[in-house]
């Protein structure tokens, strides 16, 4: 290339030197000279981003580096005149992140394609020779009108782009041929680009508030900017947003919501591309805490970094999504409603129907009536025929939602519309989204302002604090419907007879209101429901009721995951604290609810068969009176006749039935089902050889639905737990409970019950059945000399949860053992992990329960010491404990 003969690029770069490149180029290979002045520019860029310079600065200087470059690199070629180097797509607009595609379109008339066809591959190789990552076409005008009237993709790009060099008539020449006159009238856009951003939505669950979102293609992203943009753009025929000023379109405040809103948008995707060194989009849980530093957030008493950083991110996206509606709405009354006859239907003084959406009947409404910011919703909830709100009322919501003061919360007409609004469970949570989203909600109720937005740094919880709030009352709702009644018998049957639904929905509101303030949120929450209450009229008894629901809303999923309901204690005492079976039914429905509003996959019928086994013994407790508790003797005697009578088939006699259960303890009897003792008793009444005894079957238990229970039997064996444990572990089964028992003449016995790592059954399939039996076989030949834990990789999004496993002790004086609880993240490997070092210590497990909650393990352990004395020995016990969490913190690090 003779740079004499190549016209210098001539928009200024102030931070690059056209000179000295141009000088370089005659001295030294083209692809290093490019490739050293894009990696300059690229440091250059990213030490100026990190100095906190304007976002629109660096994003619109990298796009006119890129021309830079772009111009030279065209002019390595000869071209004739009638052929152009097209931007699009972002980089049409001028806009370019570290990392995202370079759009070139060359566009050509079609008799000069022979001549370069040859030159446009070289081209393109040298730009991907010198590391620019490019989408790249080459087509005809007419190639790309035909495309285009059946592409809206394809269309968009047109409409932005940008002749970077050549011959400018030809962009001149598409755009006029994809005008809206032409193809793509500004509705047919309208309906194409709505439906486009709804498909999205849906993608990625109609929320902004997804635990990893999408920056650029979630609810309130950058694609809800673009969409707003393109239309807009489409129907007012500007090349920019800016010159939409003085038309209506925006008010001066939303225009500055957007450009603000964009630029923020524009940073965080900035620095995720910088970080994550490719053109990332979600915002994944490694990268966010690194941009929390970037952005200089630092942890704080009660708030962690990232958690300041996501809550900021959250807050922007959701006003930007009550942006999107507002301008969508207002362009979808402007396209597609222009001309149109519109049906206008009286509601009240206040509002009217307008082809099915609410507006105020005059500009004055809520000023003059300020109660008209609640009733409007609970019209929308009471019709559901109402499509949503009109333009123009949304934007006087916005500008009287100040009106909500603390005069506007106490007043009873205020108070008892939103009362009035709770009973209406079919439209309830959609006006509850829309009051959040257009900012009632968070000023009529503070208290849920203040968690609007607020992460929930764990693999628990899979949304917001007010976006889980909102899907536990939704899943209050969906209780009522048909379909409930297969899928959730219990609630759905609950629904019907509890006195006031509203009550329930309350709870759901106020249950987890209380987080990130410090304390303990349960009570912090049941303080402000009773306030609440109060405050809407409830009566007393009412209320008690709605604070105890808050206060309690963890204790029935913790007491069926984390104690044996196989204990009349256990149900007695949970009992107690129920008291009556109105408030078993309101905790039970909240209970439900709430695991599923916190992560769906917390739902699986292992975990309904625990709570529903709680709420039927607990049901049965409250029938029965608890002054008439079962006494613990009466029912090992009835459950040991119940089998008797049940192996009455099985040519087994009496005596040989007493010989195996006499080894027996009386756990033994209170924990397992008759079905199973019988299952066992047989069983073991016919294996005569000394290999261990291993039986698997789905579970009949219809208490313990859904799990595959693996039943194992050795003599004289030490380590049982931790083989099973390490080879049900390398068979990537998930153990969501173990029954652990030791006869008197040496007999150890282990009941698992598993899962398959996505917490579905098993099935019946033989092969894989016969290979857990193989599996454990070999595993237990080898555990007398047990020492090496199987380990696989821990999934990529649990390493970026620095919750350290804790662990406590305590004494079970009723079974004269120690009991350790441990708390972790979840990983591979673990139960057999903690199985090994109680082999180091030389400690015998009696008894286990497992409570794997999404990705956190609660675990309780009954232990003893080798002489069968709970651990008295303090430096001992905290040994132990250390042991336990250093040994599980190290294997997290390690994965």
């Amino acid at each position: 290339m003779l740079m004499t003969a190549v016209p210098y690029f001539e928009r200024p770069l102030f931070f690059f030197d056209q000179s000295r490149f141009r000088r370089a180029l005659a001295e030294q290979p083209h692809i290093t000279v490019f490739k050293d002045a894009i990696s300059a520019a690229n440091l250059q860029f990213n030490r100026r981003f990190v100095e906190g310079e304007d976002i629109r600065t660096l994003v619109y200087e990298r796009a006119l580096f890129i021309d830079c470059i772009l111009h030279y690199a065209w002019h390595k070629f000869d071209w004739p005149d009638s052929i152009s180097l097209e931007a699009v797509g972002g980089y049409g607009r001028g806009e370019l992140h570290p990392a995202s595609d370079i759009d070139l379109l060359i566009l050509h008339r079609p008799e000069v394609l022979a001549e370069c066809e040859e030159k446009i591959g070289q081209f393109f190789t040298f730009l991907w020779d010198i590391k620019l990552e490019i989408g790249s076409s080459v087509r005809t005008v007419k190639q790309c009108i035909e495309i285009a009237r059946n592409d809206i993709t394809v269309a968009t790009n047109i409409m932005e782009s940008r002749t970077l060099v050549g011959d400018e008539s030809l962009r001149h020449e598409l755009l006029q041929q994809s005008a809206p006159n032409n193809i793509w009238s500004a509705e047919d856009f309208f309906r194409a680009k709505w439906d486009e951003q709804i498909a999205r939505h849906k993608k990625y669950n109609d929320t902004e508030y997804n635990l990893e979102p999408n920056i650029k293609n979630a609810p309130g992203g950058l694609r809800d900017i673009q969409t707003i943009s393109w239309v807009a753009k489409r129907y007012f025929q500007v090349r920019t947003l800016k010159q939409l000023e003085g038309k209506g379109f925006f008010t001066e405040e939303e225009f500055s919501l957007l450009y603000s809103g964009e630029e923020y948008l524009w940073r965080v995707r900035y620095g995720l591309h910088m970080v994550a060194k490719r053109a990332e989009e979600r915002l994944m849980f490694d990268y966010q805490r690194e941009l929390a530093k970037l952005f200089g957030y630092v942890d704080e008493e009660g708030s962690l970094a990232v958690e300041q950083f996501m809550h900021k991110y959250y807050r922007t996206v959701l006003s930007l999504r009550e942006l999107n509606d507002v301008l969508l709405q207002f362009l979808s009354e402007a396209i597609l409603q222009k001309g149109k006859c519109k049906s206008v239907v009286s509601v009240n003084e206040r509002f009217q129907l307008r082809d099915n959406y609410i507006e105020a009947t005059h500009t004055y409404v809520f000023e003059e009536n300020p109660s008209a910011l609640l009733e409007m919703f609970v019209l929308m909830a009471q019709n559901p025929k109402i499509v949503g709100v009109r333009a123009s009322t949304i934007r006087l919501v916005r500008e009287s939602r100040h009106l909500i003061d603390d005069e506007f919360r106490n007043n009873p007409k205020n108070t008892q519309l939103f009362i009035k609004l709770l009973q209406y469970p079919g439209g309830l949570v959609e006006q509850l989204k829309r009051m959040l989203r257009y900012g009632i909600l968070g000023l009529y109720l503070p208290e849920f302002g203040q968690v609007t937005g607020q992460m929930q740094h764990d693999l628990f919880h899979i949304y917001t604090v007010d976006a889980h709030t909102l899907k536990v009352v939704q899943n209050m709702c969906n209780f009522l419907l048909p379909s409930a009644k297969e899928e959730f018998p219990i609630s759905a049957h609950i629904m019907t007879r509890l006195p006031r639904l509203d009550l329930l929905y309350i709870a759901g509101l106020y249950h987890d209101i209380g987080k990130g303030r410090g304390g303990d949120h349960s009570t912090l929450g049941a303080v402000d429901a009773e306030i609440f209450c109060k405050r809407h009229g409830i009566s007393a008894r009412e209320t008690r009721l709605v604070s105890w629901l808050v206060e309690k809303h963890l204790l029935m999923s913790s007491v069926s995951q984390k104690q044996d309901l196989s204990d009349p204690e256990v149900i007695r005492n949970f009992a107690l604290i129920v008291g009556d079976q109105m408030h078993l039914d309101y905790l039970f429905a909240l209970t439900v609810a709430d695991i599923n509003g916190t992560n769906k996959e917390l739902w699986n019928t292992w975990r309904a068969s625990l709570m529903r086994q709680l709420y039927m013994e607990t049901k049965r407790a409250l029938r029965r009176g608890l002054e008439n508790a079962i006494d613990k003797h009466d029912l090992i005697e009835e459950t040991q006749q119940a089998a008797i009578r049940k192996l009455g088939n099985s040519r087994l006699s009496e005596s040989q039935i007493w010989e195996f259960w006499r080894d027996m303890g009386e756990d033994y009897f209170l924990r397992e089902s008759v079905a199973d003792i019988a299952w066992h008793t047989e069983a073991i009444a016919g294996h005569l050889h000394d290999e261990p005894l291993i039986l698997i079957k789905k579970t009949t238990n219809r208490e313990l639905a859904g799990a595959t229970q693996i039943f194992i039997r050795t003599k004289n064996q030490k380590n049982v737990f931790v083989a099973a444990a390490s080879a049900l572990d390398h068979l990537n089964l998930s153990i969501q409970d173990a029954k652990i028992y030791s006869s008197n003449s040496g007999y150890t016995i282990d009941t698992f019950f598993v899962l398959n790592q996505d917490g579905k059954p098993l099935g019946s399939n033989p092969t894989l059945l016969k290979n857990i039996h193989q599996s454990l076989l070999e595993e237990l030949r080898l555990a007398d000399n047990y020492s090496e834990v199987i380990s696989r990789r821990t999934p990529r999004r649990m390493k970026y949860f620095a919750m350290p496993t804790r662990t406590s002790l305590s004494h079970d004086t009723v079974r004269n053992c120690s009991v350790l609880e441990v708390i972790s993240p979840d990983r591979p490997g673990l139960l057999a992990c903690i199985g090994r070092i109680f082999m180091q210590f030389g400690i015998h497990l009696i008894n286990a329960k497992i409570a794997t909650l999404g990705e956190r393990v609660e675990d309780i352990f009954f232990i003893v010491d080798n002489q069968g004395n709970p651990l008295i020995d303090t430096a001992v016990a905290e040994n132990l404990q250390r042991e336990i969490r250093e040994q599980l913190d190290k294997r997290a690090d390690l994965h």
